[in-house]
């Protein structure tokens, strides 16, 4: 005899995921639109700034970030896989951390006197 579960908590199973991302959208929803309504007030009262935005640190700790994982990535897939396709979900990374600390560092010296 097979233990029966029963159609209503079955129901009940179902409609718990769709009532969490109704709940999570509605409150990202919400979000977007009270901070919308707080900067069109701000503009209005000429009390806005806009926020800068510091390309060169984000360059240098997305860059170190990206190679580091890139590279332990790269290392762990060609001990495991050794050399296939595979490896390219660390090379990827790695060649990306790369460029932004190449990025980094050309405009680090361009900015220098």
């Amino acid at each position: 005899m097979e233990p029966s579960v029963s159609s209503a908590a079955q129901v009940i199973i179902a409609i718990i995921p769709i009532v969490a991302i109704v709940m999570g959208a509605m409150v990202v929803f919400f979000y977007l639109l009270w901070n919308h309504k707080r900067r069109t007030l701000l503009i209005q009262a000429g009390l806005y700034e806009r926020p800068q935005f510091d390309l060169q640190s984000f360059s240098l700790l997305a860059g170190l970030l990206l190679s580091s994982v890139g590279l332990g990535l790269t290392v762990f897939l060609v001990i495991a896989l050794g050399v296939n396709f595979g490896l390219l979900g660390g090379i990827i990374p790695l060649s990306i951390g790369i460029g932004l600390l190449l990025y980094y560092g050309i405009k680090r010296s361009d900015s220098t006197p």
